[in-house]
């Protein structure tokens, strides 16, 4: 009777302990599966292959090896083929990371370079690039790596390509580019507040600037007849075709362009509501607001005129401007010696620092 409840006992104490494993196999099963589930959720949000370091490797290596031919069911970090490599170069005393790379070598940085270029430069689609590549002798190339490269380099392709761009269109005419427009400044009158309208030209590659007229009504007549009387100060004896940049302020009629054209000037009309277009006018139209008349509550149309003309004086002669290496329109030779005097303008507002 004893050794039947002995081995009772221990029957019942064997079931439990294999009761507890396959509950704890079950918890480690679910586990493993979960843990699968959100191993490949989180390879999805990367969504590139993922290049272990040397030491991630070993690792891989050191507890991927015990599970052998299971690991294939849950590796996702690399193929199984590839750890297996691993573990073949673990086994000749080589490091993990020793692997022979394979696919395509990378195109070298200079023919990258080249195929940039290639598109910056052209209004070429892959195919086009691909045969200027094939004619300077580069023929490892497909339409599929000029296509990456581009694409590397955010440069879209042909059909939304804009290389004709307005940036561009103003370097091929930078050297006789003029631009013209209005800006306006309050006056006060003997009948009050009254608003004054000031016509000005600006040469961009000189960046001097023309004032062509101030008054208050400027009605087409008017901006012809200023427009007439400022052409020859406009006008050189070269024989490059000029371009002149305006807004579509009703202003500027077909008179207007018709007098500049007979002048040897294209006229280019900006877009609808698109300042950006005629940026040079419109930068000197902050500036001279900002420098000078900003400052001054202006009494009179004399008094205007005043304001500007002195302004204009210092911008196209002593003013140091940014985009012409910050010199002066009128260029000097800059002593490096001798007391240094400052000439005022304007109570002050403008100054002007130079040795004498």
């Amino acid at each position: 009777m004893r050794r039947y409840w002995e081995f009772t006992q221990k029957n019942v104490f064997s079931e439990l302990l294999s009761l507890i494993g396959r509950m704890a196999q079950d918890n480690l099963t679910h586990q493993i599966e979960y843990l699968k589930v959100e191993n490949e959720i989180l390879r999805k949000r990367v969504g590139r292959s993922i290049r272990p370091m040397p030491a991630e490797r070993r690792k891989l290596v050191k507890f991927g090896v015990p599970l052998g031919k299971d690991l294939k069911d849950i590796i996702t970090v690399v193929t199984y083929e590839t750890f297996l490599l691993w573990t073949r170069n673990y086994k000749r005393n080589k490091t993990p990371d020793k692997v022979d790379k394979r696919g395509r070598p990378k195109t070298l940085e200079e023919i990258r370079k080249l195929v940039v270029r290639l598109a910056k430069e052209n209004t070429w689609g892959y195919v086009r690039i691909l045969g200027e590549l094939n004619k300077l002798g580069i023929k490892r190339l497909s339409k599929t790596n000029v296509k990456n490269i581009l694409k590397e380099n955010s440069i879209d392709p042909v059909p939304k390509r804009t290389t004709d761009s307005w940036n561009n269109f103003l370097k091929r005419h930078f050297q006789t580019l003029w631009a013209c427009d209005f800006f306006t400044k309050q006056v006060l009158t003997k009948l009050g507040p009254r608003m004054f309208f000031v016509l000005f030209f600006i040469n961009i590659r000189t960046r001097k600037i023309y004032i062509a007229g101030i008054t208050q009504y400027p009605d087409q007549e008017w901006v012809n007849k200023h427009a007439q009387s400022i052409i020859p100060f406009l006008s050189d004896n070269k024989s490059d075709k000029k371009l002149l940049i305006r807004d579509r302020d009703k202003k500027f009629s077909k008179e207007f362009d018709g007098l500049f054209e007979k002048a040897g000037f294209t006229v280019q009309k900006n877009p609808f509501m698109s300042p950006n277009m005629n940026s040079y006018a419109e930068s000197w139209v902050g500036k001279i607001k900002k420098e000078c008349l900003n400052h001054f509550i202006v009494f009179g149309e004399k008094h205007l005129r005043y304001l500007i003309s002195e302004y204009v004086e210092h911008y196209n002669t002593a003013r140091p401007h940014s985009s012409m290496n910050n010199r002066p329109l009128e260029s000097r030779l800059a002593k490096n010696a001798g007391e240094i005097k400052c000439q005022t303008k304007l109570g002050g507002i403008i100054r002007n620092y130079y040795r004498e």
